[in-house]
């Protein structure tokens, strides 16, 4: 059985455990304290168990794939039989640049890095190893188990059997992948995430309301969801640091945070996670209720 390992389990991080898992790989998920593992597994039993009810899943399958997954707070015992480890942390530099340079001195010689870094370049992480030519990026889109895409992202020292067996085990896992250069924001969140932050600009400066924003970009442009509530699905907090990374990468105000988008964060209204947003959320309900900050 090939052996992988996930840091971070948070969502991205429980996610990537899961497709992995459900593919016959054996995953190590780590992170540095047990709770957010143990909530990672219950996430991951509940994600597949739900994948039961629909019939996409045997109770086998859900048996075995869970069998395929153990958990540990030691980065460095974790990796040492890897052939494969994907960083999941949070969208952090130095945070990432010091977990590749642990990664580079714990895993074995031939072992990929790949990191799920939604902006950071990957040449600024390879630098912090001794094996750029193994160090590629594997963004996964979120929720994991259910979006197909996965963008590679090589740099000009990427060997190139690395790209092909990532590519390969992105298909095994049947998702579809596409290889893009190293630039800040690579593609998706290149283009993404200047879509939400004018949609912000024009919240702030009155053009429209939250509802109105999303509703147009839904039912004109056909997308499954406004630019706002995206927002607060990935975390404001996010869309700042990614944005930053294009503003500092580019050197263009095209790529400046909105002011609205800093003040959110300062007052710890990031979206879904913290339970307010551009719009407020409550446990167990589907109704989006736009936040007392933006009502008329």
């Amino acid at each position: 059985m090939k052996k992988m390992a996930v840091i971070g389990a948070g969502t991205m991080g429980n996610g990537i455990a899961h497709v992995f898992a459900q593919h016959g790989w054996h995953v190590t998920l780590i992170d540095l304290q047990a709770a957010p593992l143990e909530k990672a597994l219950a996430t991951i039993k509940k994600n597949l168990e739900r994948m039961q009810s629909k019939g996409a899943l045997t109770a086998a399958q859900v048996e075995e794939t869970l069998q395929h997954i153990s958990i540990n707070t030691s980065l460095t015992e974790s990796v040492q039989q890897a052939s494969l480890v994907v960083e999941a942390a949070t969208e952090n530099k130095e945070i990432k640049l010091a977990l590749f340079t642990s990664l580079d001195a714990a895993a074995p010689a031939d072992c990929i890095l790949a990191t799920n870094t939604s902006s950071i370049p990957i040449q600024t992480i390879a630098a912090a190893t001794r094996r750029p030519e193994k160090v590629i990026g594997m963004h996964f889109m979120n929720p994991v188990p259910v979006m197909k895409l996965v963008e590679i992202i090589t740099t000009a020292q990427t060997d190139r059997s690395v790209t092909d067996t990532i590519v390969s085990y992105s298909k095994d896992l049947q998702k579809v992948p596409c290889v893009v250069n190293d630039f800040p924001g690579f593609i998706a969140n290149r283009i993404l995430m200047p879509m939400i932050n004018e949609a912000i600009c024009s919240l702030q400066e009155g053009v429209a309301g939250v509802t109105e924003i999303d509703t147009i970009m839904k039912l004109g442009m056909a997308h499954p969801m406004g630019p706002l509530q995206l927002a607060d699905l990935i975390g404001l907090d996010v869309c700042l640091s990614i944005m930053q990374v294009l503003h500092e990468g580019f050197k263009t105000d095209k790529y400046a945070p909105a002011h609205l988008l800093e003040q959110l964060i300062k007052e710890n209204k990031l979206g879904v996670k913290t339970g307010e947003g551009f719009y407020q959320y409550t446990p167990g309900s589907k109704e989006l209720l736009v936040s007392h900050r933006f009502r008329s």
